[in-house]
């Protein structure tokens, strides 16, 4: 069953190389939930979707630089990389070479890129290592209205991992919390990940669950297993970090969210108004970063 889902994610990434792929495409193409897809085929390869996606990507813009004449920048477009810069300190990390240089050398067969990138502790390639940009995380006030709040809690989760770990990553036969929301109608926005306030926890310790907002007249069935808060109408400071690449989503989510626990919202005349309603985030995906909520209200 494993190698199945590994080569139907292999297929996927196939066919949709030059299209913008998230964890949830993959995920939708072998009936799994993003964690557990990601867990068996790191398990079964030994690197993550994204990193043989990133491998299968470079690979391939290698030969259409080889082969296709192509302009090193829309070749970069044409892969997926957001600017020729980051698609060249990318290959160069890969192969020790420049797509520029790369490029430039005859076809032939005793040299092409190896299918394995090579293992060098120490390369030297021919671009300089760039020194780290300050990170951007972007801020704004939104409004929200009274709603009603459908989640599935845990008993004893701070987070999101051990949210997965408690409550199950899902399987076809068994869909998780997260599958169950995407599928509810009428739905506010998203299915989000939540810390809930003392207030509105069942246990002390079950702080992390996964939820959605639907209006506040909402009459559709509740799922079996899940709760539902009414919530006040509020304010919610939003933050939303710089795109990312996936393969690093570890890293870029975790210093976001750094980043968002040092800010002090009084430089808005805000202060965090934690009791009214969850802190929440939504699921990352690279494209649009990391995007994270906390109720606010104004000092006066």
């Amino acid at each position: 069953m494993n190698e199945n889902v590994v080569g139907k994610v292999k297929k996927y990434v196939e066919e949709h190389l030059r299209e913008p792929i998230t964890a949830a495409d993959l995920a939708k193409a072998v009936g799994y939930s993003q964690f557990h897809m990601t867990r068996i085929f790191k398990d079964e390869t030994g690197e993550s979707p994204f990193e043989y996606l990133r491998r299968r990507r470079l690979l391939k813009s290698a030969f259409a630089l080889r082969n296709e004449q192509k302009k090193i920048v829309d070749v970069a477009f044409d892969y997926m990389f957001d600017s020729q810069e980051g698609f060249t300190r990318a290959f160069s990390n890969a192969f020790g070479i420049t797509p520029k240089k790369y490029s430039a050398v005859s076809s032939s067969d005793e040299w092409i890129v190896p299918y394995y990138y090579l293992n060098r502790k120490n390369p030297k390639t021919e671009v300089s290592e760039m020194e780290n940009k300050t990170a951007v995380v972007f801020t704004q006030i939104v409004e929200r209205p009274a709603r009603r709040l459908i989640l599935f809690r845990s008993k004893k989760a701070s987070e999101y991992f051990e949210y997965c770990e408690e409550v199950g990553c899902g399987m076809p036969e068994k869909p998780a919390p997260w599958d169950i929301l995407c599928g509810i109608k009428d739905a506010l926005n998203e299915p989000m990940g939540v810390w809930l306030p003392p207030k509105m926890r069942l246990t002390p310790e079950g702080i992390y669950a996964h939820a959605v907002e639907v209006p506040a007249d909402y009459s559709g069935e509740i799922p079996n297993g899940f709760d539902v808060i009414d919530l006040e109408p509020c304010q919610y400071m939003i933050f939303q970090g710089e795109p990312y690449d996936d393969v690093k989503f570890m890293d870029e989510v975790g210093n976001c969210m750094e980043r968002i626990e040092k800010f002090n919202p009084e430089v808005y005349g805000y202060e965090y108004d934690e009791e009214i309603a969850p802190r929440f985030q939504f699921a990352p995906s690279g494209w649009r970063g990391y995007i994270e909520g906390r109720a606010v209200r104004k000092i006066v």
